[in-house]
């Protein structure tokens, strides 16, 4: 399935012109669905919502620049792994990241959008599930 990273690019500026309110949804999203995992992250959340935000800019503006994009989240990968993120966790993220973009895409929000952030979800899953899955050097 290709995605078009233009539909990504667009979208996300729209929904990032909220700016920390979508983050603060996405988390509260995420932990009403795996309370479990609220002790993976500090009691005070600002950072962890610019570090959110920052991160999904970054793959976002590198959608269609795999040289840029692969290496980026292979580290991200890596790193989660190192905080005790495990495969069984991306699944969640991913509804609450869709849940989060629908909610701030309002009436702009589709079918087309909804399988192009999705299929985009997903290889960003598995590329940061394989890199941590790597043994470390």
């Amino acid at each position: 399935m290709l995605v078009d990273p233009q539909n990504l690019k667009d979208n996300f500026a729209q929904v990032g012109a909220n700016g920390i309110v979508v983050a603060e949804y996405f988390y509260a999203d995420l932990f009403a669905r795996e309370p479990q995992l609220r002790t993976m992250f500090p009691a005070a959340m600002s950072k962890q919502h610019e570090v959110l935000l920052g991160a999904l800019s970054q793959i976002v503006s590198s959608v269609d620049d795999t040289d840029a994009l692969v290496p980026f989240l292979q580290d991200l990968g890596r790193r989660h792994h190192g905080f005790g993120v495990v495969a069984d966790h991306y699944a969640p993220v991913g509804a609450s990241l869709l849940a989060t973009l629908a909610h701030f895409s309002g009436p702009d929000w589709n079918e087309e959008l909804e399988r192009d952030w999705a299929a985009a979800y997903g290889l960003v899953a598995q590329v940061m599930t394989e890199a941590a899955a790597e043994p470390v050097a």
